[in-house]
């Protein structure tokens, strides 16, 4: 049986205010963390319900950047779901992240 993994953008709460400012598209992030979190754990509940193997990919305000810079990236959710897919894919395929 083949096990699909997701890469899911995760936040710290001490984070979550910041990395929402620093975003261009911030302002369509739930309000506070708590919010984001609820709405979080459901879609990863969601996601493994169907047969998905979620890999939960946390954003460091301070490397996220650098990342999306060396990728010639916007900071937006498309960087923030190709971040989380290549961590995720990194994670399953057993290489360290670089």
């Amino acid at each position: 049986m083949q096990v699909e993994a997701v890469g899911m953008v995760w936040y710290k709460p001490e984070n979550y205010q910041r990395l929402k400012a620093m975003f261009e598209d911030g302002q369509k992030l739930h309000a506070t963390y708590e919010e984001w979190l609820a709405a979080a754990e459901l879609g990863r509940s969601t996601l493994e319900e169907g047969g998905k193997r979620v890999v939960c990919v946390d954003i460091d305000p301070d490397e996220f950047p650098k990342w999306c810079r060396s990728k010639g990236m916007r900071f937006n959710a498309a960087a923030r779901n190709a971040f989380a897919n290549l961590m995720a894919y990194r994670t399953v395929a057993g290489k360290q992240q670089s």
